[in-house]
């Protein structure tokens, strides 16, 4: 759910700024800071890749310059003003409340459709697809373009795509179908050079095999398929994204590279050599 914070502000016979911070995951954080009649938030990136946050603002008394709700990418360690309040000064100034969101990767990522990406498994290896692409179980909206692979449990993963690992998720071991299970998922998230992600779904618990910050290679082994979070069979889940909203992030289509040839629409039912 997104994070609320109400900042009470200081009296005005204060001469130094007030500066409250409220942040994610140890990732991205919004500061407050007031001088005046004036309150300036401030969006800081603390990872060293770029992000995409939201930001929405609740303003009660005070007047936005500009848009109450913005999304914006920032670079890494990166930080911006994200939005400027204002009060006229008089009355009470009363409260105003935030909430954001965020996600790794860009909003503008300009994703190289002619490039072929490797199955996410081993060589000489193939796996049933259980979910192609806009298929009516799950894969719909912002899933659209994910393929679901009939992997058992502790089947190595391999990197469909090089890049850099920016999320890794390992520490849970239950998979279920009920609204919040998606946050007992374990994943890795790899940042690709053009600002899009691969992401890998559904690992066993402990079953990372790459670290944040790690460079991978195409082929590469980085984690073991489970059975965790939204889940009701073990299989790997993958996609390529490009961040949007609130922190979620849009598939889009891809292309693999297989033994027999290149597959431009995964087949559900279908079984495709890898060939990495």
């Amino acid at each position: 759910m997104p994070v609320k914070a109400v900042l009470l502000l200081a009296p005005m016979f204060l001469s130094v700024p007030v500066i409250a911070a409220d942040c994610k995951d140890q990732s991205v954080c919004i500061d407050a800071v007031e001088a005046g009649n004036r309150v300036s938030l401030t969006a800081q990136n603390l990872k060293n890749f770029p992000v995409t946050y939201t930001l929405s603002v609740k303003a009660g008394d005070y007047a936005i310059d500009g848009p109450a709700t913005v999304t914006r990418t920032l670079g890494p360690l990166e930080s911006e003003q994200a939005m400027l309040l204002s009060h006229d000064g008089g009355g009470n100034k009363g409260d105003y409340r935030l909430s954001f969101e965020w996600t790794v990767g860009s909003q503008h990522a300009d994703h190289d459709d002619d490039h072929l990406y490797g199955l996410p498994y081993a060589p000489s290896k193939a796996y049933r697809v259980l979910q192609g692409w806009g298929s009516r179980f799950s894969h719909r909206g912002l899933e659209e373009f994910a393929v679901d692979f009939d992997m058992p449990e502790g089947t190595p993963v391999h990197a469909a795509r090089g890049g850099v690992v920016a999320r890794v998720v390992e520490k849970h071991d239950k998979g279920c179908w009920f609204d919040g299970c998606g946050h007992y998922a374990n994943f890795i998230v790899i940042l690709h050079s053009d600002g899009t992600t691969g992401e890998y779904y559904h690992l066993q618990k402990n079953g990372a095999l790459v670290d944040v910050g790690d460079s991978v290679q195409q082929g590469q082994r980085i984690g073991l398929s489970g059975n965790t979070g939204h889940s009701t069979m073990p299989h790997l889940h993958f996609a390529v994204y490009r961040a949007s909203v609130w922190g979620n992030t849009q598939s889009i289509p891809i292309r693999f590279q297989a033994a027999d040839g290149v597959v431009d629409r995964p087949r559900r039912g279908a079984r495709y050599l890898a060939n990495h």
